[in-house]
């Protein structure tokens, strides 16, 4: 794209954004008495006005009706986690029997191990990727000890091809020479590092062929790059709320189960919020699970903490994903070709941007290897109100979030981080 590295032109891009409204709706933390330049929606969104709204809301329904909030006026607490299966099965790409919220990110990936994995013969290994997000890893290490395997044995990475990123093709020629002996697949779908938005479609589509479970980690995909997770044929997949989706720290995940699994009575934990809801209050000791990917929760959802993830996606619902989508292309892109032009301007190599140039494999986040001085020139973003995230030793991560982050926001920081290299 063409680098139109001035003020006035960012500003009128911001101008003609059919998104540019949605930035009023958020709060933005403050740093000498103006609004911080906020780049760590991959890690935490801002808070929305509207999550604020709902939280209160609820409060009020329990203080004025206590128990009986659960079945009487708006919003009733019985019926809440449908209220985020419109906003939910919008963004994945599923239908809403499909999807439910409920409990954390990890919490569900264990549920959907115990009952997705099954060892026939000797198909009894796991595939994750190399340097997954460390959750992960502790999620499938800790499975198999369950299972009684050996995770130096039975857990697989699909390796980095190119530097930082992944490749289709080699990815699914690894997965082709370990099909023999692999039951399941679980692989962040966007990478927390590089930004990378891997091809889960073909992936999918080869992985399910050499008859191996295929469930994606969405923690990073979620509000942020185009799912399809029903057509691409996808079994099983998680995601937390509390980054791009902007519900709040810790805020409840959600699941994706496809509907091809529904009338499979599949092994699960448990619990009685999973039970066939018409006829829960009955306290059958035999459970009869709920349709659908709401037969998987267990407890009464957290009323408090599920109110503003439909607050949330009420906002996605009405920006729609194509402007969503277009605008968040347009902003990375603007961010890791003005990256380019400093150094070449500056004729400078403190930095190598580690996050794909190719549009369709870049989401909002860009991530560059910053080759000295990197805890430097975060702490220098920080001071001057630029709030990016650092991983140490010497990543730093910009996600610029197309609800409420603009153009300006890039011009500004640019011309920060060539002042860092200058001063």
């Amino acid at each position: 794209m063409t680098i139109e590295f001035n003020q006035a032109w960012a500003i009128q891009q911001d101008e003609n954004c059919p998104l540019k409204s949605f930035r009023n709706e958020f709060v933005f933390p403050q740093k000498d008495g103006n609004p911080v330049l906020y780049y760590t929606g991959n890690s935490l969104g801002l808070q929305s006005k509207r999550a604020r709204n709902a939280v209160v809301e609820h409060l009020d329904k329990w203080g004025a009706e206590a128990v009986d909030g659960h079945f009487i006026g708006e919003n009733q607490w019985f019926n809440l986690h449908k209220a985020s299966k419109e906003g939910f099965s919008y963004l994945v790409g599923a239908k809403e029997s499909e999807v439910s919220v409920m409990n954390g990110l990890t919490t569900n990936l264990h549920l959907m191990l115990s009952s997705f994995y099954k060892q026939n013969g000797k198909k009894r290994k796991i595939i994750i990727e190399e340097k997954a997000f460390p959750s992960d890893y502790y999620v499938v290490e800790s499975f198999l000890r369950l299972q009684g395997l050996n995770p130096e044995e039975c857990l697989l990475e699909i390796p980095y091809a190119h530097g930082k990123l992944f490749d289709t093709q080699v990815s699914k020629d690894f997965i082709s020479k370990h099909a023999d002996e692999t039951a399941l697949m679980l692989v962040g779908g966007v990478n927390y590092y590089s930004g990378q938005v891997l091809d889960m479609q073909a992936i999918t589509s080869h992985a399910s062929g050499l008859d191996i479970i295929v469930g994606w980690d969405l923690a990073h995909g979620i509000g942020n790059v185009n799912l399809e997770l029903n057509a691409w044929g996808v079994d099983f997949a998680c995601w937390c709320t509390y980054k791009y989706l902007n519900a709040g720290p810790g805020a409840p995940g959600g699941i994706f189960v496809h509907e091809k699994h529904h009338s499979k009575n599949l092994p699960r934990m448990a619990g009685w919020w999973g039970y066939e809801q018409k006829t829960r209050f009955a306290m059958d000791k035999k459970f009869v699970p709920m349709e659908g990917a709401d037969g998987w929760q267990q407890s009464n959802g957290p009323a408090l903490a599920i109110a503003p993830i439909g607050a949330s996606l009420s906002m996605f619902l009405e920006a729609g994903k194509e402007n969503l989508f277009s605008k968040r292309e347009k902003l990375s892109g603007y961010l890791l070709e003005s990256l380019k032009d400093l150094k070449h301007r500056m004729n400078l190599d403190f930095y190598d941007i580690i996050s794909p140039e190719d549009a369709i494999q870049r989401g909002s986040q860009v991530s560059i290897f910053v080759k000295q001085d990197a805890e430097k020139l975060f702490q220098y973003l920080n001071e001057n109100g630029i709030v990016p995230d650092y991983r140490k030793p010497n990543v730093i991560r910009f996600a610029p979030v197309p609800l409420y982050n603009n153009f300006e926001d890039i011009f500004k920081t640019i011309e920060a981080i060539e002042a860092f290299y200058t001063k």
